[in-house]
């Protein structure tokens, strides 16, 4: 058995990969590594709409009730929002069951310890190496020993509501918002809190069947929500993905507004306002050569550049004192608010942003430009994926093409961690240009790796 952990938890095809057996043996473990001394432990379980939902909830609960925890199922919800839960009623854990932004065949597992972080890498190897090991941890538990399921005394989705509301110092009566859903996770607790707030509100992706998550709509494919509101005049559009931890924002005009300039839009409010904590944001190596030169140029703060991952964008932040930090792909945290990317809460600061400038989205969003950017494949042997670091050639040819660029480009390379790849990634004004010098050094990567 290879590596269960991956950046994002364990994920993997339901009840073929990712196995009742296995959700089990994780839920027996995790119980195992997270409960505290001398205590039964006490998992919070959410979980998105997904057909295999159910069953790697159930078998995940009777794992962890086989090493005497017990078990709170909060049924559909957000993964922020076990997150949130977890710290509300002072669990040990919090076990989401989602896949995310992938099609619906798919799903995952992913933890969340008791201050409502992920865990961190050595939780995840702890737990992977009891189940890689079959390491029993049961001791045949009987009696009252055994955990059980426990009901809490306040709703979920109330709670996670109420948080959300008590983000969001401002009303929204007269805008038209559209939120698409994704047929996922916030297809409830959404637009609940934007009604709450006055707006009127127009949904799609708000009908989930198990099997329509992310189908064709979400933050992942948001051409829907882009002609929806165009079509209904709405004042923005918001677009979650499965589990809703991500947004995508559409302008009025119908034009994305992705999760670097959301990130630069509330980073500017935060700066006005004084909250913007060691007047840094952090991003990721993939984040746009746009938002460094508005970060740094426009604002006059400091970016830190970590990993690609939300995870490892947190780990940043906690080591700073950064208190904004995410990703292009919508991951965003507010760490004022909460520890972990939330589509609606980060979808709420954006509103915030909107009414305090007294200024239109796609105004906002005219004021950061965004460089263009292209990703070339090289198909290189597992054991060559280093090969550009150490031959001088292709060396010399990407610091030709990062002195050609001359600031207004830059040159990324990325092996990837799961396919012999190696990404080749340039950012310049001009597409077709730095497309023609992407492939030459895909070229040469692959030339030289033979």
């Amino acid at each position: 058995m290879g590596r269960l952990f991956g950046t994002d938890g364990v994920r993997g095809v339901a009840n073929s990969e990712l196995t009742p057996e296995l959700a089990f043996n994780i839920g027996k473990a995790g119980a195992f590594v997270l409960r505290k001394e001398n205590e039964r432990p006490v998992i919070v379980i959410g979980k998105d709409t997904r057909v295999s939902g159910d069953m790697l909830e159930n078998a995940l609960t009777a794992g962890i009730l086989a090493v005497g925890g017990n078990v709170i199922k909060v049924g559909v919800i957000p993964t922020p929002a076990v997150a949130f839960l977890v710290r509300h009623y002072q669990a040990d854990a919090g076990i989401v069951i989602s896949a995310s932004h992938n099609s619906f065949e798919f799903n995952g597992i992913k933890f969340f310890n008791g201050e409502g972080f992920k865990l961190d890498d050595a939780l995840e190897d702890k737990i992977e190496d009891i189940i890689i090991r079959d390491i029993d941890t049961n001791s045949h538990m009987t009696g009252d020993a055994i955990g059980r399921c426990v009901e809490a005394e306040e709703n979920a989705e109330d709670l996670y509501c109420d948080f959300l509301l008590s983000t969001a110092d401002f009303r929204l009566d007269g805008m038209k918002v559209v939120l698409d859903c994704a047929n996922g996770a916030s297809y409830k607790t959404a637009p609940r809190v934007y009604r709450a707030l006055g707006a009127e509100v127009v949904t799609i992706g708000d009908d989930p069947d198990g099997v329509n998550i992310n189908d064709h709509i979400g933050s992942t494919h948001p051409e829907k929500l882009q002609q929806t509101v165009v079509a209904e005049k709405a004042n923005i559009g918001l677009a979650f993905d499965g589990d809703a931890d991500r947004l995508i924002v559409v302008d009025e005009k119908g034009m994305i507004i992705d999760g670097d300039k959301t990130i630069c839009i509330c980073a500017k409010m935060m700066k006005e306002q004084g909250r913007l904590a060691k007047n840094k944001v952090t991003g990721t190596v993939m984040s746009n050569l746009g938002f460094h030169k508005y970060i740094e140029d426009t604002l006059g703060a400091e970016v830190d550049v970590t990993g690609v991952g939300d995870r490892y964008v947190l780990e940043s932040m906690l080591k700073s004192g950064c208190v904004i930090g995410g990703e292009q792909s919508g991951h965003i945290i507010f760490l004022e608010y909460t520890t972990t990317g939330d589509g609606t809460l980060s979808s709420l600061q954006f509103m915030k942003a909107i009414k305090a400038s007294g200024r239109k989205p796609s105004e906002l969003s005219a004021e950061i430009e965004i460089f263009p950017q292209v990703l070339v494949n090289a198909q290189v042997a597992g054991e060559k994926k280093d090969i550009w670091k150490h031959d001088a050639e292709i060396s010399a040819a990407i610091e030709k093409v990062e002195n050609e660029m001359a600031g207004n480009g830059r040159v990324l390379i990325r092996p990837s961690g799961t396919e012999p790849l190696v990404r080749v990634m340039i950012e310049g004004k001009d597409i077709e240009h730095i497309y023609g010098l992407a492939q030459d050094l895909a070229d040469l990567i692959e030339k030289k790796s033979k």
